[in-house]
């Protein structure tokens, strides 16, 4: 399915409108990622809007935390806050000289009225049901004389101004990924649009600024899919063209017991911020996201880059199917992208969980490239994997005992010894070297060569798994510190 205008020709444009409200969920991130992919597949513009009117919500620094989540995920808006454009200001508290005026034009042309009910009598409605025909509020105002309204009004009276749902009908839209959607008029509750604070809700002033910044295509949550009628009929009262919708499909995730719910906190990191302090790549991010409800039609791959996921985007590989998040493909992803680094790529990422390890330095980066980049799948992983470069700890003797090395403590009692001499032999320390002098005590001893290298990795790391193996070891800890380490454990399992 293309991505164009129901009527006209116009270029296509998407907008991602948070609320500076704490973190940046993969879900409002996944939904940023769609709606640029929907702009630019199509050549259209990608709009950047900060909705602030929730002012009791409002977290100091998310704006920035907004920033700093599309810059990293490589999602660089057209227009926005930071670097203005034709439709500005691009924050909502900056535009609030807009709301009122359109909405009072709504309750002249009928669409809308003047709610003057207290908060006292709106909580007691909450203790009863709301009836079919009246759902939520009861429209107690909705039928008010109008001279009643004006002396309430020129009271002073606290007033909110409400929507005026049609009571009977039905209306009808169409989502580019879940089609036709009919909804009884009955059930739309006559919402509030301007707030008692002067602030407008979300819904209205949604309406107001994507008409007013030419918004073609809105992409959002399938949770929005119920209130997708009351912006239709905002949209008719003023006469205005309905943009496009594409409603996302829900992420979930995984409970301990199988079963799946929305996604949250107690599935595991649902934060970029987080997902980025846990060693995740944004690239890899944002690929795997991608993937969350979206599949290219023609195309089995699964790594995609930004630009080329811009490519290969079409809205009808959008699912209706809710997706799951799987923290184990996440990582899959996050290892291919590290595998595929290039040795100054890798060097980059990996030197700041270098800087609290021993015996490393610019002279070992090569070797840690090569025994890292195949084996880890998210960088926080290097400084327990080297965490033996700091000091050896006490270890259970019973890691000498291998079978299919032919390793034993009794084996490695001979062989560190010996070993150990062979090394303080060699001139040049480097890998050739350390081989051939582990070699030589192998052959003396008519045993294996892996149970030579088996014991000796143990003996100076004390570490099960390591990457690399003895030779890497003992270059990344040197001449000396790894005799020293060899003789001490030699002794910890001869007494």
């Amino acid at each position: 399915m293309s991505v164009t205008l129901s009527t006209g020709n116009r270029v296509v444009r998407t907008r991602f409108a948070p609320s500076p409200t704490g973190f940046m969920h993969v879900g409002n991130l996944r939904t940023a990622l769609y709606e640029y992919l929907v702009a630019k597949s199509a050549g259209g513009r990608f709009v950047l809007r900060i909705e602030d009117t929730d002012r009791g919500r409002l977290v100091e620094g998310a704006v920035d935390v907004i920033y700093r989540t599309l810059s990293l995920a490589g999602l660089c808006h057209d227009e926005g806050p930071d670097i203005g454009g034709p439709f500005g200001p691009y924050v909502q508290s900056e535009r609030m000289n807009l709301y009122l005026p359109y909405a009072e034009s709504l309750v002249r042309s009928g669409h809308a009225y003047y709610c003057f009910c207290t908060k006292e009598r709106l909580d007691s409605l909450h203790d009863g049901e709301s009836t079919q025909d009246s759902p939520g509020y009861d429209r107690h105002c909705r039928d008010l004389p109008a001279d009643e309204v004006r002396d309430k009004l020129a009271s002073g009276m606290p007033y909110v101004i409400r929507q005026k749902m049609p009571l009977t009908g039905q209306t009808t839209f169409e989502d580019l990924v879940f089609g036709i959607i009919t909804v009884p008029n009955k059930e739309l509750e006559d919402q509030i649009l301007i707030k008692a604070d002067g602030f407008p809700t979300y819904n209205f002033a949604n309406i107001i600024d994507d008409h007013l910044m030419e918004i073609t295509h809105v992409v959002r949550g399938s949770e929005y899919l119920s209130s997708t009628p009351k912006y239709n009929l905002l949209y008719e009262a003023f006469n205005w063209e309905i943009p496009r919708y594409v409603h996302l499909p829900l992420i979930q995730g995984r409970n301990e017991d199988g079963t799946v719910s929305k996604l949250s906190k107690r599935h595991g990191s649902t934060g970029f911020d987080d997902l980025i302090a846990e060693g995740f790549l944004p690239e890899a991010i944002i690929n795997y996201i991608a993937l969350l409800g979206w599949c290219p039609k023609e195309d089995t791959r699964e790594l995609f880059s930004l630009s080329e996921l811009t490519g290969a985007f079409s809205i009808d590989g959008i699912s209706k199917a809710p997706a799951t998040f799987d923290y184990d493909k996440l990582e899959w992803f996050n290892a291919e992208y590290i595998h595929r680094m290039s040795r100054e790529e890798f060097i980059v990422q990996a030197v700041p969980y270098f800087s609290g390890l021993s015996c490393v330095d610019e002279s070992t980066h090569d070797l840690l490239t090569e025994i890292l980049q195949p084996r880890i799948t998210r960088f926080c992983q290097i400084p327990e994997k080297l965490s033996y470069l700091n000091g050896l700890e006490d270890f259970d003797p019973e890691l000498f005992e291998h079978k299919k090395s032919k390793s034993s403590v009794d084996s490695a009692r001979l062989l560190l010894g010996q070993a150990a001499e062979s090394l303080r032999s060699i001139t040049d320390w480097d890998a050739d070297s350390v081989i051939n002098a582990l070699t030589k005590v192998s052959e003396r001893n008519d045993v294996k060569k892996s149970a030579v290298m088996w014991a000796v990795r143990i003996a100076v790391t004390g570490m099960a798994v390591t990457p690399g193996g003895a030779v890497e070891a003992l270059l990344l800890l040197g001449r000396d510190r790894s005799i020293e380490r060899m003789e001490h454990s030699r002794q910890r399992i001869s007494q």
